[in-house]
């Protein structure tokens, strides 16, 4: 047999777990919310400063201000070796094609995302063969009377200039690291 359940006490039972539901809703999202501005928090949390400039890391690149700059780097400089190099500044770069060798594509993304993407500094960048490598056919052969950055591997980190040419050269693990000191360098940073 069923127990008789009249119709006023089946509302306030539906009513009361109506409410207990409710209350459970605002609860998660309440605390949901702080959840996500703590991490946020967190996140944002982790900055630097650096001979007065501030690197705040996002997005897994640490990014600064520098002048009218946005720059975006996978390295802060306090984590990159302090190369000695003589380099010509941004304002050389100003408005010209960049022709570009790497053998390593995460740091060609470095150059690109920070002197094109990120800042329209160069006129367009290109990918270019140097003098004496073998590359396919399609790719224009460039030398040291353009801009020219080549990227390429090495068992001696070094950051040079030849005329209009930049040679970053590395283990091919330290590539973008060195590619960022280069940046830092013609930034002014370092």
């Amino acid at each position: 047999m069923r127990k008789i359940i009249f119709k006023k006490d089946d509302e306030k039972k539906k009513k009361r777990t109506q409410l207990i539901v409710g209350v459970l809703l605002i609860l998660i999202m309440g605390l949901s919310t702080v959840g996500y501005s703590l991490n946020k928090q967190e996140k944002n949390s982790e900055k630097i400063i650096y001979k007065n400039i501030e690197f705040a890391r996002e997005n897994n690149l640490w990014n600064a201000n520098i002048g009218n700059f946005q720059f975006g780097f996978l390295y802060n400089p306090t984590e990159t070796e302090k190369i000695e190099s003589t380099l010509n500044y941004l304002n050389e770069y100003d408005n010209q094609p960049l022709y570009i060798y790497s053998e390593n594509s995460d740091a060609m993304m470095e150059i690109y995302r920070n002197l094109f993407y990120y800042n329209k500094i160069i006129e367009r960048i290109q990918e270019a063969c140097p003098v004496g490598k073998i590359c396919d056919d399609e790719i224009p052969v460039k030398n040291c009377t353009n801009n020219f950055i080549i990227i390429q591997k090495a068992e001696v980190s070094e950051i040079r200039q030849e005329d209009n040419c930049v040679f970053i050269s590395g283990k091919d693990e330290e590539l973008v690291k060195i590619t960022d000191e280069f940046l830092f360098k013609i930034s002014g940073i370092q």
